[in-house]
């Protein structure tokens, strides 16, 4: 992703400066002008002095009286006043130069998002461009806080502007993405697809899922973790027919993020379109949780076959009891590990590993 930068100088020449020199260069007295232009004396003195500006009709009055362009005097007023915007705007930018240590500036400049610049004052307008927002106190009602219910263990003691920055890089993601209005049938169709999904390989799932789930107007996304928000995944609305699910791969395991994956789709089909879920690990929890983790467990492995978990204590009774119910080995034995029924440590290797390319 290329950046370029402009120069942008830290002061303001007002037009009024540019009106006094044609004035002298021409040997025209203010008062003069005030009588060529049908203008007072006071108002003549005030824009020369960058007290008023330069309006449409005094910038066609200074064309007839002194031959120069109004087009020249519009310009030099527009340029004027956003170079005093800029001005002001950086100075309030000096103030939050704090706020650099609460977003993951490092890593944005790693993936791209903005440019290696050692201003700080630039850093922080950059950052906030890429969150699209116009001040930190915008970002902190947003971004800082947004309207989102968290799940996992400790998950209120997580970096929030790490968090939000790795969200907001999925909601980049799926802006790329054009897809239908939601269609839930539809999705509950390609739920069916995905756990049949589970079987593949990663290099292979990684582009079928997202391209299967984007046919029921769900975009997926995959979006590399920030190391300090260790999300594991999330859920919104990002319009009010388009949903989101945004996957990392915290945990570095094919079953890990196929749960999560059914974790979301579960408040996706279950709860409304107004809250937003994000996952620092899926695990019981209450109300809305516990409901999308029941979800997300049954999917994978049906109760009418969970009931024979119990009962697989070997590798190969692990491997044909999944190709029987049509999932990967590692699915059971992540299930295996949650109900305890086997050691955390245990058949790890059916499990597969995944990773960034």
């Amino acid at each position: 992703m290329a950046h370029t930068l402009k120069y942008e100088p830290d002061y303001a020449v007002a037009p009024g400066a540019t009106l006094k020199e044609i004035l002298d260069e021409k040997g025209i007295s203010q008062t003069a002008l005030a009588v060529r232009a049908g203008m007072t004396e006071k108002t003549v003195s005030q824009i020369i002095n960058g007290v008023a500006p330069i309006s449409y009709d005094s910038a066609e009055k200074f064309e007839m009286a002194l031959g120069v362009p109004a087009r020249f005097w519009n310009q030099r007023e527009l340029a004027f006043r956003e170079a005093q915007a800029r001005i002001a705007a950086t100075e309030r930018l000096k103030a939050d130069i704090a706020w650099l240590d609460e977003v993951p500036a490092a890593v944005l400049k790693e993936r791209g998002f903005i440019p290696h610049e050692s201003d700080k004052v630039s850093l922080v307008r950059l950052i906030l461009k890429f969150f699209g927002v116009s001040s930190v106190e915008a970002w902190r009602k947003s971004w800082g806080n947004p309207a989102a219910q968290y799940c996992g263990e400790k998950a209120k003691d997580k970096h929030p502007g790490y968090v939000a920055a790795w969200l907001r890089m999925g909601d980049l993601q799926a802006e790329k993405m054009e897809v239908p209005p939601f269609n839930g049938d539809e999705f509950s169709r390609a739920l069916a697809d995905a756990r049949k999904m589970t079987t593949l390989p990663a290099d292979r799932w990684d582009k079928e899922l997202p391209a299967r789930c984007a046919v029921a107007g769900v975009a997926v996304v995959f979006t590399k973790e920030i190391p300090g928000s260790a999300v594991s995944g999330a859920v919104r609305w990002v319009t009010k027919d388009k949903a989101l699910i945004q996957l990392s791969l915290k945990f570095k395991s094919a079953p890990e993020v196929w749960l999560t994956f059914f974790h979301e789709a579960g408040h996706l089909l279950l709860h409304g379109k107004r809250q937003m879920f994000v996952e620092f690990g899926v695990n019981s929890g209450t109300g809305e949780e516990r409901e999308a983790n029941d979800f997300a467990r049954d999917q994978l492995i049906p109760p009418e076959h969970a009931r024979w978990l119990p009962y697989l204590k070997t590798r190969k009774q692990i491997c044909d009891f999944a190709q029987m119910i049509g999932v990967s080995p590692g699915v059971v034995v992540l299930r295996l590990q949650n109900d305890e029924f086997v050691y955390r440590s245990a058949f790890n290797d059916l499990k597969g590993k995944v990773h960034w390319k």
